[in-house]
Parts: C-alpha cells; sequence; structure tokens
C-alpha cells in the first residue's frame, strides 16, 4: 500500500492520485463522547493540533472548534458544546504538538484554560527558515501535495451551528497532512543545518504565547497619526473610539466591523480643522448600519467636540531604558548592524527580519553586550562576528 504521504511528485509518477478530498473523523460535540479521543491519545506522544476561531465576527474572540490528528485518526472537539475537557488539555500537555502558525493558537488556549505546550513544531516557522515564498498553510498544501483548501471555508463563522459538512471536511484537511508537511520541511532544514534553528524558534513562540493577548489599554483609543491632533480633534477621536467600542460590544460584532479607522480619523480630522458639527456629520458614511448608528455616532462627536481636550487621559511616558532614544553613536552603529545583517540574510537566503527585526536592531545598538539576551542564539551567532559587533 503506498503512503498518503509520499510527496506529491512522487505520488504522480508512481500512478498515485492526488485529492483534496478529506479524511474520515469524528466529531465530538455531546458529553461522554471524549472516551476514543483520549484512548487514542494514550498511544501516542505526537499530536496535531489546530483550532478555529470567530475573531472575525464576534466582539470577543472564542474557540469554536479544535482539531486533532492523533495517529491515523481525526477528531474534532466542539467546545461550544456541554463537555468537560479538563482530561483532554491534561493529556494533551503532555505531548509534542505540530502546529501550523501556533502563535495565535497558543495565545487562545492559554486564555481559554491556562494550557502550555510542552514542545511544539510549527510549520509555518519551518517554511519561513526555508525561505519559502509562501508560508501559509493553504499555498504549501497545495505545493506538496497538491491539496485545495476551501477559501470560503477560511472565512467562514466558525461559531454558528450546526457546522456544516463543508466546514468539518476543511477542518479535518487542516491536520491531516501536517506530519507528511513536517517530514518535508524537516529534511530541507536538516539539510541546511537549520533544524536547530527551528527549535529556538518554537521554544521562544511557546514562551511568547503563554503571555495571552494583550489586555485593554487606556491609551487604545490613539490610532494612527492621532498624535498630530491637538485640540478638539483629540476629544472627538475619543469620544467616537470608545463610541465604537460600545457599540461593537453591544451587537457583538469586531468593532471594525461597525467602522473603520479611516473614518474616525476622518471625523477627527475635520473636527480638528474646526468644521461645525452638522458638515461632520453630512461627510459620514456608514454603509448598511447608516439609519441605526447616526444618532449615537453624532451624540458621541458632539460630546467631543465640547470636551476640553486637556482633560483627556494622559499618556504615560515610561521610563524603559529599551524606549529611549538613541544618541548618534548608537544610530550610527545601528545602521553598520543592519547592513551586516542584511549582507548575511542576503547570503543565507533569509527574510533579514528573521534574524533581527527593527526593535531588536535598535536594542543591540544600545546595549551591544546583551545581545545574546536579546536574540536568541542561532540569531546572535550570525551577528557577532560580523565587522559592525565584531570591532566592539
Amino acid at each position: 500500500m503506498i503512503s498518503r504521504f509520499l510527496p506529491v511528485r512522487l505520488r504522480r509518477l508512481l500512478g498515485v492520485k492526488v485529492t483534496s478530498q478529506p479524511p474520515a473523523y469524528l466529531l465530538i460535540d455531546q458529553p461522554g463522547q471524549l472516551a476514543p479521543l483520549l484512548k487514542a491519545m494514550e498511544r501516542v506522544d505526537e499530536v496535531c493540533l489546530d483550532t478555529e476561531a470567530d475573531n472575525m465576527f464576534h466582539f470577543k474572540t472564542r474557540v469554536c472548534l479544535l482539531q486533532f490528528l492523533v495517529g491515523q485518526e481525526v477528531f474534532m472537539v466542539d467546545p461550544q458544546s456541554p463537555l468537560k475537557l479538563d482530561g483532554l488539555w491534561t493529556s494533551l500537555a503532555d505531548k509534542h504538538l505540530i502546529m501550523h502558525g501556533s502563535d495565535f493558537d497558543i495565545r487562545l488556549l492559554h486564555d481559554l484554560c491556562g494550557f502550555r505546550p510542552k514542545s511544539i513544531f510549527d510549520t509555518m516557522l519551518a517554511a519561513q527558515l526555508l525561505n519559502r515564498p509562501r508560508v501559509g498553510l493553504a499555498p504549501l498544501l497545495e505545493d506538496h501535495f497538491g491539496v485545495k483548501l476551501s477559501k470560503d471555508s477560511q472565512k467562514a463563522n466558525w461559531s454558528r451551528r450546526p457546522l456544516t459538512q463543508k466546514m468539518l471536511d476543511y477542518a479535518s484537511l487542516d491536520v491531516w497532512h501536517l506530519p507528511a508537511l513536517r517530514d518535508i520541511l524537516t529534511r530541507d532544514l536538516k539539510r541546511l543545518n537549520r533544524l536547530g534553528w527551528l527549535q529556538q524558534q518554537c521554544e521562544a513562540q511557546i514562551e511568547s504565547g503563554l503571555t495571552g493577548f494583550a489586555p485593554p489599554d487606556e491609551n487604545d483609543w490613539r490610532i494612527g497619526h492621532s498624535e498630530k491632533l491637538r485640540g478638539a480633534g483629540l476629544s472627538v477621536l475619543h469620544a467616537v473610539w470608545h463610541w465604537r467600542q460600545e457599540q461593537a460590544r453591544r451587537i457583538d460584532t469586531p468593532p471594525f466591523k461597525v467602522c473603520g479607522n479611516k473614518l474616525l480619523l476622518q471625523i477627527a480630522t475635520a473636527a480638528e480643522a474646526g468644521d461645525a458639527l452638522e458638515s461632520i456629520v453630512a461627510g459620514i458614511n456608514l454603509g448598511k448600519r447608516h439609519p441605526r448608528l447616526i444618532g449615537s455616532l453624532t451624540a458621541a462627536i458632539k460630546s467631543g467636540l465640547e470636551r476640553d481636550p486637556q482633560t483627556l487621559p494622559r499618556r504615560q511616558r515610561k521610563r524603559d531604558p529599551r524606549h529611549a532614544a538613541l544618541t548618534q553613536g548608537e544610530v550610527e552603529l545601528q545602521d553598520r548592524i543592519k547592513l551586516d545583517r542584511d549582507r548575511v540574510a542576503k547570503r543565507l537566503s533569509l527574510e533579514p527580519t528573521l534574524i533581527a527585526n527593527r526593535v531588536q536592531l535598535a536594542q543591540i545598538a544600545r546595549q551591544p553586550r546583551q545581545l545574546d539576551e536579546i536574540l536568541l542564539s542561532w540569531q546572535a551567532d550570525l551577528l557577532r562576528h560580523e565587522p559592525a559587533l565584531k570591532q566592539l
């Protein structure tokens, strides 16, 4: 029997038909149905995991579906159903996980139940270290297995019940090919001697994910180029941003679906220019929601126009040395380090920011002797012997 995990080109050469047919799976959405999944997990050390969430459809993001590949079996768990999942999290915490783009999933599951992965292999991080031109799961599956994922299901509302057959089929394919994809990427990473790099990236991904999602901040309303506003525009921006948050919470939708930042800044800029309330409102287009929301938005703009901007919450300047302005000498060092980084990245066919991003370059320029604290070991090793840092 020819393995379904053979690369697509080899399978075609051997006469094996490459299809996008979903595997058989078990949907677990009723109490008492977890036993087969837990029993299957007892037999393995490794599990493929993916999640589906509703962050594009609701104010607060929720986990809507958990997909598992355990050995050769696919299980899908509905966390919105009345299931007790404590045993599942306990068992999963002891497994090595294969995931794709795990950052969001780890944050999501940590916020949900405090889950911490033991170890992971992230196929997206692996593809980045191989400088693949397309690192999303859909293009990788298409490139290696001839599988085309449904774009409709990618954008589906996973909080709706019942889940359709099409959505469940799509979700099963998210984990079905991960072991084979992992094997292909591992082979190529070994050839380039970058498997250790990936392990460090994955360990850092776990630690980063365990911080969860950033909590609301009192300065979140300072969007776009709000620093250019000084008078009425600032007060109006504060008022309409909070209006949008309240409307999004009330109708349970993401704030951007109430209106975009562009419109909020348009309103604030008109107020800053001294436009009258009637003139500002006349230029507003809320689309289909216009009749329902224009009254409360008008009231928010009016309250902003009447508020003294001096009474707004002041931004607290963080006295963090990592965010202090660079001296002229540090700027020059940063530029030299950046040249080294870009040269190394070109030689290795890597995206330069994988070695050090803009913030990290500034931190290194400020405190070059803390290179090993700022970067991962593989990143630091690529830069420490380059001219800019070697001469220090």
